[in-house]
Parts: C-alpha cells; sequence; structure tokens
C-alpha cells in the first residue's frame, strides 16, 4: 500500500491565492486521524506585507466561524530569496496563542509548518481551519496544504473519501 492513505492524507486549505486578499482557511476533519501538519507555502513579497495565520476549531462543517485554538508555540519554517532546495527547519517558538505572525518574512520564499494534535481540541471539536489575514498592498502568492497523519483508517487513495 502506497504512504497516501496508509499513513497520510492531503486536503486544501487555501488554494494559491494572491495573499495580500484576506482568504478563510477551508475545514478539514481530525475525526479520522491523530494530527495535522499545517503546510503554509508562498513566494517572496514586498518588505512590510507580513502575513498573520490564525488557527481555528470548529465543531463540525455546519460551524464555520469556529473559535480561535490558541496551541500555537512552536512552527519550523524553511526561508530564502530562493528556495533550491539546500534550506535548513529553523525551529520557531512564542508563548501558545492562535496566531503566527513573522516579521519580515514577506520579502522571502518560504515553506512553514505547524503541528495540531488532534487530542489539542476542545471537546467536541472536530475540525481545524488556518486562514490568513491579507496584510499588505503587494502580490504575495500563497496557499496552504493540510497533511492529515497516523490515520485511525487506513485505505487506499481512492476509498479515503470526505470526512465530516
Amino acid at each position: 500500500m502506497d504512504a497516501l492513505g496508509r499513513l497520510f492524507d492531503l486536503s486544501c486549505g487555501i488554494a494559491p491565492v494572491d495573499l495580500q486578499t484576506a482568504a478563510t482557511g477551508k475545514l478539514v476533519s481530525l475525526k479520522r486521524a491523530t494530527g495535522c501538519t499545517i503546510v503554509v507555502f508562498k513566494g517572496a513579497g514586498t518588505a512590510g506585507d507580513d502575513q498573520t495565520y490564525t488557527l481555528k476549531e470548529h465543531a463540525g462543517t455546519a460551524d464555520s466561524t469556529g473559535q480561535n485554538l490558541a496551541i500555537i508555540d512552536t512552527w519550523y519554517v524553511k526561508e530564502e530569496t530562493t528556495l533550491d532546495g539546500d534550506e535548513v527547519w529553523v525551529k520557531k517558538t512564542q508563548t501558545a496563542v492562535a496566531t503566527q505572525t513573522e516579521a519580515d518574512d514577506a520579502e522571502v520564499q518560504q515553506i512553514l509548518c505547524i503541528e495540531v494534535d488532534a487530542a489539542q481540541l476542545s471537546d467536541t471539536y472536530t475540525h481545524i481551519s488556518l486562514s490568513n489575514d491579507g496584510a499588505g498592498s503587494n502580490a504575495q502568492l500563497g496557499g496552504v496544504l493540510y497533511i492529515l497523519h497516523d490515520l485511525s483508517y487506513p485505505a487506499t487513495p481512492a476509498n479515503l473519501g470526505v470526512v465530516q
């Protein structure tokens, strides 16, 4: 069996878009996974147009507003003027909050990873989302990908389906 479906599943949080316009992240269920690695990937933009990302938890797909999930205390980032595969992961930390902002990162290409453990969600909450605030006035392309891991019910990719 391939790794996709056995070890992980993928879902789109924010399709590639100009991040200067605020984007509401799509909801993803953690019902069948013990965790999710949220991957933000973006191109270089203009100095000062630094994005802020907000993590929320939701009580199902009907809960479009959700509530802030104040667990972001660690994240990892690779960044360079031009990402070319020789970067190293740098661990960043802060006091646990629902937002992640990294000053002076707008002008570099970046891959940023935030880990969410399903056990960190409040009772009755089953879904998460990551949104950006749309800071700045200059184009900066990027997107968000959810990597669900440690799947409770491994399946072939064609049989993964959508979990509500």
